[in-house]
């Protein structure tokens, strides 16, 4: 055990082994914005909104989902059915619903048909 630079993993003497110190990350001059920050606001008019989203997702294109009435069981049932009928993964934050891809179009449709009034924002 004699070597300077080898390192105690396991003793069974005296306290515990404290783990080395994790040198701090350096910071870059932009800050990161939550994704929760970043989604669109609702509005509170009674329209159901589409927007086109890529942020916090390498690029890819997901469907936000924004103004929908009802309570949380409710937006859950509603997500689960956006899911299936898309064949897509997705998932709720707060009160928007987030489905992967850019489903825009067959998601108003499927919307319309529960009786909700739908615009596609964006481009």
């Amino acid at each position: 055990m004699g070597t300077s630079d080898s390192r105690l993993v396991y003793s069974s003497e005296d306290e515990r082994v404290r783990p080395p110190a994790v040198p701090a990350r350096r910071k870059s001059g932009r800050t990161r914005i939550p994704v929760a920050d970043g989604l669109p606001p609702d509005p509170g008019d009674g329209f159901v909104r589409l927007h086109r989203g890529k942020s916090a997702r390498g690029g890819k294109p997901r469907t936000l989902v924004v103004g929908l009435p009802g309570s949380d069981s409710e937006l859950n049932a509603i997500l689960k059915r956006c899911k299936q009928q898309m064949g897509t993964g997705g998932t709720r934050q707060g009160r928007v619903l987030m489905i992967q891809g850019d489903h825009r179009e067959k998601l108003q449709a499927l919307l319309e048909a529960e009786g909700n009034t739908v615009k596609i924002a964006g481009s």
